[in-house]
């Protein structure tokens, strides 16, 4: 199995106290919360096409019973393709929680970091694109449509975030690091681990550096992983199959998806 971007260096080499490790880093986060679920949720990115790549990440989260959220990029979308994923995820499953992910997922700043919903676009453009999106993953999803809006690249200006209500969102999910803040009361779904976009050329040190954020996010109740499936390789594939089998063993870990986390935000 090749990904189709590069893999992170990370997953060039084989782990072999990968088990060991994991489990060693869920006791540290863990140790004395027994009685307060820690929850942990995935979004898979950039999807849209069905490939075998997609295909192996459906299989691995259906394989453990796992919740997934799949950020599907609207304009790549059509109905065959859509047919084609909802036939690798198995059908209508209350384990998919399957959301907007931009547009186009194309950048339009001139300079700086690319953002497809940032500052270089007028008001009308911005809802434009918003709702362009959700009104055709509403025609083609359905019922089984949640609508929270993930910024391609993590990343949207302050305008964009105030205009999602009106676009008709209910939730946003970004990186942990990025501003500005969401609308005032809204709900906001950060990821804070991320697997497969890692850069740093030291494999043995990026493992330690992706256990302590594992480490620190499950420590602080909610953690968020961000997959991307076109990075995967088989080492990549291993990792997130022993890490879905540590976290499910585990009774004081919750394994939710974004419909979750809306139900719960309803409730309280």
């Amino acid at each position: 199995m090749s990904p189709r971007h590069p893999a992170s260096p990370l997953w060039l080499s084989p782990w072999p106290s990968m088990d060991e490790d994991i489990n060693h880093c869920l006791d540290r986060a863990l140790k004395g919360c027994a009685s307060t679920k820690r929850q942990v949720f995935f979004r898979a990115d950039d999807l849209g096409v069905a490939g075998t790549l997609s295909g192996v990440l459906f299989e691995t989260f259906a394989k453990h019973d796992a919740p997934l959220c799949p950020a599907l990029v609207p304009a790549w979308l059509t109905k065959a393709r859509w047919e084609a994923l909802q036939q690798q995820a198995g059908g209508a499953s209350p384990l998919w929680c399957w959301h907007q992910h931009g547009w186009r997922h194309k950048n339009h700043e001139p300079q700086g970091p690319r953002c497809e919903f940032g500052p270089a676009r007028t008001d009308e453009e911005l809802l434009s694109d918003m709702i362009r999106g959700r009104q055709r993953l509403e025609q083609l999803l359905g019922e089984q449509f949640t609508p929270v809006f993930t910024a391609p690249w993590n990343r949207l200006s302050r305008q964009a975030a105030l205009l999602l209500p009106q676009a008709g969102f209910r939730a946003l999910s970004r990186d942990q690091a990025q501003a500005p803040e969401a609308p005032t009361g809204w709900p906001e779904f950060r990821v804070n681990v991320d697997l497969h976009t890692r850069s740093n050329p030291d494999a043995q040190q990026d493992r330690e550096l992706l256990l302590q954020d594992l480490e620190r996010t499950l420590g602080s109740g909610r953690c968020g992983i961000m997959l991307h499936h076109q990075s995967m390789n088989q080492e990549a594939v291993r990792f997130l199959d022993a890490l879905l089998a540590a976290l499910k063993a585990r009774s004081d870990v919750r394994l939710i998806h974004f419909g979750h986390l809306l139900a719960d935000d309803r409730a309280s």
